[in-house]
């Protein structure tokens, strides 16, 4: 997972009072590769990287490979001219999952209140568990030292009053560290940083307040808040204007909803052929609908991203006239959208297909068309799916498939 940008300045101490700091973020160090070299460990100190096939991406690297200039999200060729002498491993999702829930299991015997935002992180209030366990910061540490000896890979800690702040503490005490921002150096801390490390500031955001000549936190802190609006409009001029001073009231989360469902895919090989894109959208389409189901939710929008072979990525969407879960109908809009993408005359190297604004199945209120009303046709759609997903709990996903594209 990409991380915000560290600063020099902020890796230093900023105290020891923990008393008002009850929230800790747990992200494991370079989870994927983490995990190969625990099972190998003739590897541990070498250049790892985790990867598919040669055109796929870096999906993990070690930070002997990162040394080199190895990201995760860097294609695959690229990691090979800068680190030809790494070892390349392919990713093994099962012993990921593993590892996650060990970890996830780890956290919710410290606290019920946790978070997972991915994989490999968390966040924890540690409020109820601190005159069972100890201060944050010893309960930080046990969290540390248990990773370690029952997973066998390190994880970094960051330990603050609020979770924007416990997220940017961890980053700054990677590879395996701990950081505590106390409440009363929150604002200091974050005045040390780029402005890029407040969340919501990507390319393009960073890009166009440093035309403004604002490339710190603390010059956006300092920055008039009805500037930044006309900046940035007023939701993001005001929600980042807040960040800049520490004021994030975010709780911690225990049931968190996904957002949302869906597959991508690499192609071996660049294509041309349109009809060959249509046919992998229709696979994804499948997939996404099998997904939405197995959830007992629905989808308002469908998604489609598109990637060509000079890695311009392109997304449209389009929301439904009722929430859906039929991979038919996801594929019927995910065709339309592919076709209003303009590839300039180049060929794909990936597509993918997505639901969004999901909502619960029991709670939805759909709405059907006359022409579908009158003749059954979501009936029959929603029987022959349920169908497809018992031949696929019994027989396996590859037991059956979409009809071919038409």
């Amino acid at each position: 997972m990409s991380r915000g940008p560290r600063s020099p300045q902020a890796n230093r101490s900023w105290g020891t009072e923990d008393s008002d700091c009850s929230i800790l973020h747990v992200d494991m160090d370079a989870f994927f590769a983490s995990v190969e070299v625990a099972r190998r460990p003739h590897l541990r100190g070498r250049p790892v990287v985790v990867a598919g096939a040669e055109r796929s991406v870096v999906l993990a690297a070690t930070y002997e490979a990162r040394a080199f200039g190895v990201r995760s999200a860097m294609p695959v060729s690229t990691a090979r001219r800068l680190c030809p002498q790494a070892i390349y491993i392919p990713p093994d999702h099962a012993a990921y999952r593993d590892a996650s829930a060990q970890l996830m299991e780890i956290l919710r015997e410290v606290t019920t209140l946790v978070e997972p935002i991915s994989v490999d992180e968390a966040f924890l209030d540690v409020s109820g568990a601190r005159r069972r366990l100890g201060s944050s910061t010893a309960i930080a540490q046990q969290i540390r030292e248990r990773v370690q000896t029952q997973i066998g890979i390190t994880c970094s800690v960051g330990v603050a009053s609020s979770k924007f702040v416990a997220k940017l503490a961890s980053t700054h005490a990677k590879p395996d560290g701990m950081m505590l921002v106390p409440k009363e150096a929150t604002v200091p801390f974050l005045r040390t940083l780029p402005v890029g490390a407040l969340w919501g500031v990507g390319g393009k955001t960073e890009e166009n307040l440093a035309r403004w000549g604002i490339t710190t936190v603390a010059e956006l802190a300092d920055t008039d808040p009805l500037v930044l609006r006309q900046i940035l409009g007023a939701a993001a001029g005001a929600h980042l204007h807040d960040l800049a001073w520490g004021r994030d009231p975010r709780p911690v989360e225990p049931t968190r909803t996904e957002q949302s469902v869906g597959a991508e895919t690499t192609f071996a090989k660049d294509v041309y052929d349109l009809s060959l894109v249509e046919s992998k959208l229709l696979e994804l389409a499948d997939r996404c609908g099998h997904r939405l189901r197995a959830q007992e939710v629905l989808a308002r929008t469908v998604s489609v991203k598109v990637r060509t072979s000079d890695f311009r990525t392109l997304t449209r969407s389009r929301s439904l006239v009722s929430p859906s879960d039929s991979g038919h109908e996801i594929y019927l809009v995910a065709r339309e959208l592919m076709s209003s993408v303009d590839l300039r005359g180049l060929p794909v190297r990936l597509v993918g297909v997505r639901g969004e604004g999901l909502e619960r199945r029991s709670s939805a209120v759909l709405q059907l068309t006359l022409e579908d009303a009158v003749e059954g046709k979501t009936d029959q759609q929603r029987l022959a799916d349920a169908a497809i997903d018992q031949v696929r709990s019994r027989f396996g996903r590859s037991a059956i498939g979409p009809a071919a594209a038409g």
